[in-house]
């Protein structure tokens, strides 16, 4: 007997079948991500109250570790108070700590800002694991790959405009910046409270069973004790590492090579639109593949364009050509290893998945202490260097991604 396959949906069907809950959610998601504007601009906004360099630096950093934490603090709130319920206390949460802090913004009250910005990350990043549990609990199995796809792009397209909208709120007011980010994340927490499901099923309180043990210690002892999702952590860690220097070491290499910085800006249009453009697609025949051969494939194309990086040349178009070449493989494994945490059991996928992300995070924190070092040290090396932890990553995502062969 032929077993039957059931192949992933295509672009329009998903779109068509994309449940409700699943559209407000995305579309809160991309209002917040509208008025994201502290790790972008919050240095810029320190400096112009009168902060050194390395004091806004400092509260960039004390930032990113609350993000870090905030991924971990958002998975327990899910079993909490259910998804939608962290989603609401999280970004009210945020809103709050984002209005106060243009009052903190003064030299004499670093200390208290600094606690603000830790508080302000931890905050605006604990709603993510939330978001994850929503989208996998809403969309069809066959959809859960295309759903974190949607996701991406909605991301992507509140990146994208958030520094227009920015640049016109600097001309009438720099403190507009951080009250527009509280804004987007009020409405954010209001469309969640109203328009989202209150789904608790087969998760519950912290006492949910979890293979023979109960609660929180349970849950993760299992996970310590998962083997294969370390590995999958590890690659997540080094693929962060790697994205980031896009973001850090690429414009470096860019100014050192005597381009001016309206080549950096065409390099990151050209890859907003590929992704914007592309990833659904991509995802739709990614998504008939095993999770594993997509993660491993896209992880290995992701460090052949960075390692491609080195030895384009200085030319411009070198350049446009291995960022598109290195947009694809993140196209090519984001959705897939964003959406694999989901796929554990409920009473223990917002742990995995806060895990994950929590991962993430900390590989974008260290990324750019990590490239900045190897640029000094290798130079133009680093990209290389990048090619290498990307086999790296892409042989651990294999090996953690990968199901184990049933014995007969």
């Amino acid at each position: 007997m032929t077993a039957t396959i059931d192949r992933p949906a295509g672009v329009l069907t998903v779109l068509r079948r994309t449940p409700t809950p699943v559209r407000c959610l995305l579309g809160g998601v991309l209002v917040n991500q509208l008025g994201a504007v502290v790790q972008t601009f919050m240095v810029l906004y320190l400096v112009f109250r009168g902060f050194s360099a390395g004091q806004a630096g400092t509260a960039i950093a004390a930032y990113s570790v609350g993000s870090v934490v905030g991924v971990l603090v958002g998975g327990e709130l899910i079993h909490r108070i259910g998804p939608r319920g962290a989603i609401t206390v999280a970004m009210l949460g945020s809103a709050a700590i984002l209005a106060v802090l243009p009052l903190l913004s003064r030299p004499s009250t670093f200390g208290v800002l600094m606690i603000a910005m830790l508080l302000a990350g931890l905050a605006t990043q604990s709603y993510r694991p939330a978001a994850a549990v929503l989208l996998s609990d809403l969309m069809p199995d066959d959809m859960r790959v295309m759903g974190f796809s949607m996701m991406r792009i909605a991301l992507n397209i509140g990146a994208a405009l958030s520094p227009l909208i920015a640049a016109g709120l600097i001309l009438l007011d720099w403190n507009l910046l951080l009250w527009f980010d509280a804004a987007t994340a009020l409405v954010y927490a209001i469309l969640a409270r109203w328009l989202l499901p209150d789904l608790r099923t087969g998760r519950g309180a912290p006492g949910a069973a979890v293979q023979g043990g109960s609660g929180t210690r349970m849950v993760y002892g299992l996970l310590l004790r998962d083997r294969r999702f370390w590995f999958f952590l590890v690659s997540t860690l080094i693929g962060a590492v790697i994205y980031v220097q896009f973001n850090v070491v690429l414009p470096l290499k860019i100014s050192a090579e005597g381009h001016s910085t309206g080549l950096y800006s065409g390099v990151l249009v050209t890859a907003s639109i590929v992704l914007i453009l592309c990833e659904l697609k991509i995802t739709a025949s990614v998504a008939r593949w095993p999770g594993h051969v997509a993660a491993t494939a896209g992880t290995v194309l992701m460090a052949v364009g960075a390692a491609s990086f080195g030895v384009s040349g200085g030319s411009a178009v070198a350049l446009v050509a291995c960022t598109v070449v290195f947009v694809f493989g993140t196209m090519i494994n984001g959705p897939t290893m964003f959406a694999y945490p989901a796929t554990f059991p409920a009473p223990v996928n917002a742990r995995y998945i806060s895990a994950h992300q929590a991962t993430f995070g900390l590989g974008m924190a260290a990324g750019p202490l990590i490239g900045v070092a190897a640029w000094v040290w290798l130079g133009n090396g680093v990209w290389w260097l990048c090619g290498g932890l990307g086999l790296v990553a892409a042989w651990c995502a294999r090996l953690g991604m990968k199901t184990p062969r049933q014995t007969p």
